[in-house]
């Protein structure tokens, strides 16, 4: 590319001197410029929501949302709060729900991603057949799991019978229903766990590995000390997505108990819970205030693992 000489600068600088200050601006900032539309769209779509939702929960909202109502500040706060029969133990059932189908998720998904990490004959066979689970949409999971666990004519039972153990209860039991449902969780969202942690094996380099088989260290050894190590960013990541998503699971718990998580709300998530005082019950109010707590438990869980992600990447 040719020098620009001194004659020919001085026409560019004179044509910029001539640009409206707002022209130089616009072009100082058009990275915001051009992002601002999407951004706008963006935060209208959370703030008006989640604003509308904390004012309903400052009120006595119930029957209609276009009836009147009553600001009563906290009071809705107060009497969530202080609810042992339903909130508490829905809150229970949440954690118990996410912590325990996370748990097993994590550990499936490393034990799975670390057989597919090495090609093998058939391999793609095998990625298929893991992640058809995915595939299907959680309703209808939710329907096909509750007619194999449907205690009467139900497959699980009859494979049961075939080897002498007699028939359980499974989603029709009180307390059965909710180790079912993590069950349904687990079988259909490992392999979105196994997708995340395969793709941070196949990011490792094998330098670190030969140098450990070449000190003799045996493949628990090397797992241990070296591939979770390194893996560690990945498998917070994991544990952020698949965490947040298990919080907020509903339509595999509605699909398979229905209204209230069951008849004695044995399945009964903050998620059930809320929507029950919404539709069953018309209290506005009320399940505003179960919503914004629940957010706030959700921003809480996410701040948590993103400090721990950030001490894990360094």
């Amino acid at each position: 590319m040719p020098a620009v000489t001194a004659p020919e600068r001085a026409p560019r600088a004179a044509a910029m001197s001539d640009t409206p200050g707002w022209a130089r601006w616009a072009n100082d900032h058009r990275k915001w410029l051009f992002a601002a539309p999407a951004m706008a769209f963006v935060a209208v779509l959370i703030i008006f929501p989640l604003a509308w939702t904390v004012y309903l929960s400052l009120t006595d909202s119930a029957g209609s949302v276009r009836a009147e109502s009553e600001f009563i500040g906290f009071g809705n706060y107060v009497e969530v709060l202080t609810d042992t029969d339903r909130f508490w133990p829905a809150v229970a059932r949440t954690g118990a729900f996410t912590g325990v189908a996370l748990f097993f998720e994590v550990v499936l998904g490393m034990a799975v991603a670390l057989l597919l990490w090495r090609p093998f004959r058939g391999e793609k066979w095998v990625r298929v057949a893991i992640l058809l689970p995915l595939v299907a949409t959680p309703v209808a999971v939710g329907m096909m799991w509750r007619l194999i666990f449907d205690p009467n004519i139900g497959l699980a039972n009859q494979a049961l019978g075939w080897v002498g153990i007699g028939p359980q209860p499974w989603l029709a039991g009180q307390h059965t229903a909710l180790p079912t449902t993590i069950f349904i969780d687990i079988w259909q969202w490992t392999p979105m766990v196994v997708l995340i942690l395969l793709a941070g094996l196949t990011s490792l380099s094998d330098e670190p590995q030969e140098a450990a088989m070449i000190d003799g260290a045996s493949a628990w050894q090397r797992f241990r000390h070296v591939t979770l190590p390194l893996l560690m960013p990945t498998v917070i990541v994991a544990i952020l997505l698949r965490g947040i998503d298990a919080l907020k699971t509903f339509d595999i718990l509605y699909a398979t108990k229905g209204r209230g998580g069951g008849s004695f709300h044995e399945v009964e998530t903050l998620n059930v819970y809320a929507y029950g005082l919404s539709f069953d019950y018309n209290e506005y109010g009320l399940s505003s205030t179960v919503l914004i707590l629940f957010f706030l438990i959700i921003i809480g869980s996410m701040w948590a693992l993103t400090a721990r992600r950030k001490g894990a990447g360094r």
